[in-house]
């Protein structure tokens, strides 16, 4: 009974995280392709998984028209807040209307973060002035690391 419980738990946690950050593939950047920046060694940090409920709300995709369900699926990985990096991957449902106004998100998102940091964190302004925003078909992308030239290597790879 207790081995059932167990096995029972293990499945829930199991869908519980692959409810965001999968490893789905649309239109040439792959959901995966966060764990390959990481493993291409572009941060200078452990970075955090975020939810897809938690990235809606960061980037605010309301405020540019989307609804939740439109966040299909992502896989986010963000700094606890010693570094601005960060890796986002949104796949969007809809249409590429849809999926282009999460990028115009992404971007001004980029920018309110280059304001909000230029006096609390100036060593960290170039790595947003740097940062990548970019969309193919349905997913969209925001990398910001310390080594972009391994992050788009490893966006290239993949």
């Amino acid at each position: 009974m207790k081995n059932k419980v167990k096995l029972a738990i293990a499945l829930v946690l199991g869908l519980m995280l692959a409810g965001c950050g999968g490893q789905g593939e649309t239109g040439g950047y792959a959901l995966s392709g966060a764990q390959a920046l990481v493993d291409a060694g572009a941060f200078s940090e452990q970075l955090e998984q975020l939810d897809g409920d938690t990235a809606f709300a960061l980037y605010r995709l309301a405020d540019y028209g989307l609804s939740r369900e439109e966040l299909e699926d992502c896989a986010v990985l963000r700094s606890a807040g010693a570094t601005c990096e960060e890796a986002a991957f949104l796949q969007i449902g809809g249409g590429e209307d849809q999926a282009e106004q999460a990028a115009q998100a992404l971007r001004d998102y980029v920018s309110a973060q280059i304001d909000a940091n230029r006096d609390y964190r100036p060593a960290e302004i170039p790595k947003l002035e740097a940062a990548l925003v970019d969309r193919a078909g349905q997913v969209v992308v925001l990398v910001v690391a310390s080594d972009m030239d391994a992050a788009r290597a490893a966006l290239a790879a993949g």
